[in-house]
């Protein structure tokens, strides 16, 4: 078999495994990155779908055609993971698919099956090559599975290192582990091909053919603002936390809110694009002079009512405008952070030379609150916007640290006792972002013991902005002074100041209903807010650091209002994210399907080898639960996406990697009471879990890294035994079922992570430990049952 005795032909299937689910788990991340370039990012939930439907099918593939279920094609298996990475890829860039076209042309329906099909071969193959090896080797199935586990851990920190170069070039060198894992086999035949495709590969890496280069929508911001008269690609730069583009276009135009006042024409703005769709610019102008723009803007509107100007927090300046603002009306001290260091890269790039570089000094790269805990310092002014140069909404599934309560307290707590938090935004109706976050400020100065919060908020609105100022002190005679006489030489209207009355709003750009006048005036009365939040067609509570999901605005009982609402279309809905509940249960379809499928040919022990599919099934989501919660918990303090993801996917694979192979070597460890522990152990994760996040908060990034590691490591180890050691016990019983209990684990896992999300929104991610928690009760049972 294969040439080898069964030790060698172990260690070489062991190996074999390890490089090609380094491939394919690397490929499933950069896929990720791929789409939030090519489509959008919630659409990175497909991605994991897909990945992990490929994985499950495979399972059934194996227990229905029993011929496939043959340690001898392994080394095919392989050889067809390296190829199909490559072409898969290949395949659906080719496919014309864009949601933005969903809601009118039905034929992307078909464009979307065609990148489930073609996408999941890879993670298929993957799935035979592996389900194949417990199969027929399951007295090994320790070995193996933590073979395959330490292959995905390297993958995904692979991912990560190869983020700094193009998708295109890093799907090439993707392919590469995997064809090189036929050259540890003894069969010629595939090993020429396989070094055939090995050079093919190394020849597109030097050619890089443009074909291969993502296809982006022509509906992303970038594509739109790059088809004006004279707009110019100037170059684009990589890293694994995302793609920045910088151009030139007509349709950079950045200068929110500006006054109908201010007929000068601009100085010149050059647009950096994130991931081909947010789009912000830097300004360049040539003198001071040319800056004279700034004073009729809306965020200069908190400098006119600070007597001190020393101490300046700019919490993700982007292009600069908010630093410009703060040099031009003589701020002592500015502190500039921003989350992503490529922004900086790329501005700085752009104003090399210039006088007006905005991230010359006190400049760094963190998450705004990450930071504020590692400083004791306060601020005059604190200002944070939310904005690009074109109005977008957000995702309603993506979390945004930023504006949860708990990050309102936090800026709060950094204010001076006179400073003031400025947020200024783009107006996108129907308004619900302005209302969740007054509503958010107002909950959080009660929590800090201000009663008349109402005396502490002013708001002005423009033609197409909403800037919204918390001052830490009340508002003072003089304060509303300069409010009105700012607003009403600049043409703004004022929507909210203490005292004010009606018959001073929506004078300049006038809405019907006054409506933010309406709202404002009813969210910050103690005796009316609850009425007017409950009956608001949004859902516009706050949300909290468990549950930081601050762009979910759905009231589900209110759908049918706020599609009437929206003009009868659906756009809407698939824009904000809330078609993923849809993609949901089209996900459950097909995992129902394939996990049911084996049943035409189950004749015998059913109660008893359906529990055992069971078992397996719920470890599949107690993992997933637990992997998404740490991941979306440990976002903040580790700041970075690709970071936490690399953190936590590696960390977790990597110790439960551990945790299997020792599952080999110690009898100790096959035992049902595993389980229970991890039951135990989870439960002490979920109090440990806010704890242990303010404790790392204020510590330096690669401290945090460590400790995440560490707090990670004792229940991934745990977590990896728990399927080995129902593989023996299934296997005992008949190795047939073995590919089985591997499709329902895995179909069962294609759904945790949007099922967590979707929990999450409502219940918070401690609730999902607590269930991931109860799951591996559940499977203890089960197991000791049997």
């Amino acid at each position: 078999m294969l040439g080898y005795n069964l030790s060698m032909q172990t260690k070489t299937i062991a190996i074999s495994l390890s490089l090609i689910s380094l491939s394919t788990l690397a490929f499933e991340i950069a896929l990720l990155r791929v789409f939030s370039v090519s489509l959008w990012y919630h659409f990175g939930f497909m991605i994991i779908s897909i990945a992990m439907l490929g994985i499950g099918t495979s399972g059934t593939m194996l227990y229905l055609f029993a011929g496939l279920n043959n340690i001898r094609l392994i080394p095919l298996y392989c050889m067809l993971t390296g190829l199909s990475i490559l072409l898969s890829y290949m395949i659906t860039n080719l496919i014309p698919f864009d949601p933005a076209r969903a809601p009118w042309d039905r034929i992307q329906v078909l464009y979307i099956l065609g990148y489930y099909v073609f996408l999941s071969l890879p993670f298929l193959i993957t799935g035979l090559a592996v389900s194949t090896a417990l199969s027929c080797l399951r007295q090994q199935a320790g070995l193996l599975y933590g073979a395959d586990l330490l292959g995905a851990a390297t993958g995904a920190v692979l991912a990560l290192l190869l983020g700094y170069i193009s998708p295109e070039k890093t799907i090439l060198l993707l392919s590469l582990p995997a064809l090189g894992s036929v050259l540890f086999f003894n069969n010629g035949r595939l090993i020429l091909l396989s070094l055939l495709s090995i050079v093919a590969v190394i020849g597109l890496l030097y050619s890089t053919p443009s074909a291969l280069k993502p296809r982006v929508s022509p509906y992303k911001s970038l594509a739109l603002a790059l088809k004006y008269p004279g707009a110019e690609h100037i170059k684009t730069l990589y890293s694994p936390y995302s793609q920045v583009d910088i151009l030139k276009s007509p349709a950079v135009r950045f200068a929110p809110g500006l006054s109908f006042h201010f007929l000068k024409p601009l100085p010149e703005q050059i647009g950096i694009a994130v991931d081909a769709e947010d789009i912000t610019a830097v300004t360049i102008p040539n003198s001071m002079e040319e800056l004279e723009f700034i004073e009729y803007l809306p965020m200069s509107l908190p400098y006119w009512l600070l007597q001190h100007k020393e101490d300046i927090l700019i919490l993700e300046p982007r292009g600069g405008l908010e630093v410009l603002i703060g040099q031009y009306y003589g701020a002592k001290r500015l502190y500039r952070v921003d989350s992503n260091p490529l922004v900086i890269e790329a501005v700085k790039s752009i104003t090399e030379g210039s006088q007006f570089d905005p991230y010359q000094q006190n400049t760094w790269t963190s998450l705004g609150r990450t930071w504020l805990s590692s400083v004791g310092k306060k601020f005059d002014l604190i200002s944070l916007s939310p904005m690009g140069s074109l109005p977008k909404g957000g995702f309603g599934f993506s979390e945004d640290y930023r504006f949860t309560l708990d990050a309102f307290l936090q800026y709060l707590e950094h204010l001076k006792p006179d400073g003031i938090l400025s947020i200024t935004l783009f107006i996108l109706p129907p308004p619900r972002v302005e209302f969740r976050i007054l509503n958010t400020l107002y909950e959080a100065m009660s929590l800090t013991g201000i009663r008349d919060v109402a005396r502490h908020i002013a708001a002005i609105r423009t033609w197409g902005t909403l800037t919204i100022m918390v001052k830490k002190s009340p508002l003072t005679e003089r304060d509303i002074q300069q409010i009105r006489e700012f607003s009403s030489s600049r043409g703004f209207d004022i929507v909210f100041y203490p005292g004010i009355t009606e018959d001073e709003t929506n004078i300049f750009v006038k809405i019907p209903n006054n409506q933010y006048f309406v709202a404002f005036s009813n969210l910050l009365n103690p005796k009316t807010r609850k009425t007017f939040i409950d009956s608001y067609i949004f859902d516009i509570a706050p949300v909290h650091d468990d549950n930081p999901f601050f762009h979910y605005f759905m009231k589900l009982k209110n759908i049918g209002e706020i599609y009437q609402t929206m003009g009868q279309k659906w756009q809407y809905f698939i824009e904000e994210g809330y078609l993923l509940p849809l993609v949901f249960l089209q996900v459950a379809f097909l995992s129902a399907l394939v996990m049911l499928l084996p049943l035409c040919r189950l004749k015998r022990d059913s109660d008893r080898l359906l529990s055992g599919l069971v078992y397996f099934g719920l470890l599949g989501v107690g993992y997933m639960f637990v992997e998404i919660a740490l991941f979306q918990r440990l976002l903040l303090p580790l700041e970075n996406p690709s970071y936490t993801a690399a953190t936590v996917i590696s960390s977790m694979l990597l110790s439960s990697a551990l945790g299997s192979l020792w599952l080999q070597k110690s009898r100790r460890l096959k035992s049902p009471s595993i389980l229970l522990s991890i039951f135990l152990l989870l439960l002490l994760y979920s109090i440990l879990l806010p704890r242990i996040i303010n404790i790392m908060n204020p510590l330096p990034l690669g401290v945090r890294v460590f400790i995440s590691l560490i707090f990670i490591l004792p229940v991934g180890f745990l977590m990896g035994i728990p399927f080995p050691l129902g593989l023996l016990s299934i296997g005992s019983s008949s190795q047939v079922f073995v590919p089985w209990a591997w499709a329902v684990n895995g179909c069962l896992s294609v759904l945790s992570p949007i099922l967590a999300i979707m929990i999450a929104l409502s219940l918070g991610f401690k609730k999902v430990i607590l269930l991931a928690a109860a799951a591996y009760l559940l499977g203890f049972f089960l197991l000791k049952k049997r």
